[in-house]
């Protein structure tokens, strides 16, 4: 009878202790160490040459062809984008997001529309038959030939997909499966990679394409041992903030495809709609120029999208003054309002400055610097950005404005939107010729201080403190 012994394991990172400690020092969580046992397996004898002999591996040359792995359409244009084109045969996908934010709604209605042409099985380990069953009605998938069940132990589903044919199989959540031959509740480290492990394995064996259903913790990882993420193909995170009806499916790991590649969805009454135009809708609302916002020409993936930086700078009454960001980086606000202070003589240090980009869209790309560096020039300034105008930009520490990446795909999508003016970066000497867009006329900003000049050349007395202040 094999021995059970007990370990102390995280359930933050998957780190092992030999006793309980309050304080991981692996991921320098508090309270995530956690009792589990175990069962020990047979201790090792001697060295592994010492057993039975293995077979010789073949080697082969890097240099040949093979065949592109095919795919299964799912019909939902922007979560195919998301995967690489599709779901692949064979292939682990994890998709993780917060409480809410549409997880299973968007894959219970992949599967509606996979059932069509395609064997599907849906399993949930956290909601009853009913509950799912209200949830299809209300999308318009009652009628979907869709293989359905609500289980949670391992063993009862690892039989039944072995005797099934099923192409696509998805697990919601993975944390809600249960292996009975772990002493180890459900959601821990153990059950979580064995599950995980098991699922996968079988996965790949037979050739069903298996979506496992992650939750997050509240740092906005996936919860339970960062291996899961290693273990599977790709790695999807559903994004959005409960006060936009916005949805990003971004991919940060794809190993059949590109990696930061987006899908966008708007939640609505009958469940999430993919925006084949997220740039339209990102600037739906924009009415009259007013000062302090600036359209950026940003890339997700490969597809180019615009969308409304917007800035607030107010006299501060506070010692050490306000920098709040939302959707965006706020060491490149401090490194941009540096730049501004030191390389072209406008002080922002008393003020307060508030940053958001419009939508719920997240950007962290440095091209993004000359468009927020425009809002907030025009909020200082109180003058608008000239109408239909679209700005793009890397700022440099000495002022400098450095080229960015895919400059004619931004500025394609904005001619396509009817913007007639774009601020760009001077190109570079290693450009082959002159970038042309038909209907968009370019201004070359060299340096940041060329953009405070469009804005007038008395900018600086705006800013100066008020007497008697401090």
């Amino acid at each position: 009878m094999a021995k059970t012994q007990s370990r102390f394991i995280c359930q933050n990172c998957g780190a092992e202790y030999r006793k309980w400690t309050g304080h991981c020092d692996a991921c320098d969580a508090w309270n995530t160490i956690e009792e589990e046992r175990v069962e020990a397996g047979p201790k090792a004898t001697g060295a592994i040459t010492t057993g039975p002999r293995g077979k010789p591996l073949d080697f082969v040359a890097l240099e040949g062809q093979s065949a592109r792995p095919p795919r299964i359409i799912t019909g939902i244009t922007e979560l195919d984008r998301a995967c690489g084109g599709g779901l692949v045969p064979g292939s682990a996908l994890l998709v993780g997001g917060d409480p809410g934010i549409g997880k299973s709604t968007i894959m219970l209605q992949a599967v509606g529309v996979l059932a069509a042409r395609h064997k599907c099985a849906y399993i949930s380990g956290e909601e009853a038959v009913d509950q799912v069953r209200m949830r299809a009605a209300r999308l318009g998938l009652e009628k979907s030939k869709v293989d359905f069940a609500a289980a949670t132990s391992l063993r009862d589903i690892i039989s039944t997909l072995e005797q099934s044919n099923h192409e696509v199989v998805i697990i919601d959540s993975i944390q809600t499966m249960y292996a009975d031959t772990l002493d180890s509740a459900p959601g821990t480290v153990s059950q979580v990679r064995a599950c995980a492990l098991e699922l996968i394995r079988l996965a790949k064996r037979k050739g069903f394409a298996v979506i496992l259903v992650g939750h997050v913790t509240k740092e906005g990882q996936i919860a339970g041992p960062r291996v899961l993420e290693h273990m599977v193909d790709t790695v999807l995170y559903f994004e959005g903030e409960r006060g936009h009806q916005f949805r990003i499916l971004r991919a940060v790991k794809n190993r059949f495809g590109a990696t930061d590649e987006i899908g966008v969805f708007e939640m609505g009454d009958t469940g999430l709609v993919e925006v084949p135009n997220p740039s339209a809708l990102f600037l739906a609302d924009r009415d009259a120029p007013v000062s302090g916002t600036a359209v950026f020409a940003g890339l997700e993936g490969t597809r180019p999208m615009l969308v409304e930086i917007q800035a607030l700078v107010a006299q501060s009454a506070l010692a050490s003054p306000r920098r709040a960001v939302v959707g965006g980086d706020s060491a490149r606000l401090n490194m941009i309002l540096a730049v501004l202070d030191a390389r072209c003589g406008l002080p922002l240090s008393q003020f307060d400055v508030y940053l958001n980009v419009a939508g719920g869209l997240r950007v962290g790309e440095p091209a993004a610097d000359l468009a927020v560096a425009a809002a907030l020039i025009s909020a200082v300034a109180n003058t608008p950005v000239p109408a239909e105008t679209v700005i793009v930009g890397e700022i440099g520490l000495s002022g400098e404005i450095r080229p960015v990446g895919q400059t004619e795909a931004r500025l394609k999508e904005a001619a396509k939107l009817g913007f007639v003016n774009a601020y760009v970066p001077k190109q570079g000497q290693s450009a082959k010729k002159k970038l042309t867009i038909k209907g968009l006329k370019q201004v070359e900003i060299v340096h940041l201080q060329d953009l405070i000049n469009l804005f007038g050349q008395d900018i600086g007395d705006k800013v100066r403190p008020r007497e008697g202040m401090y």
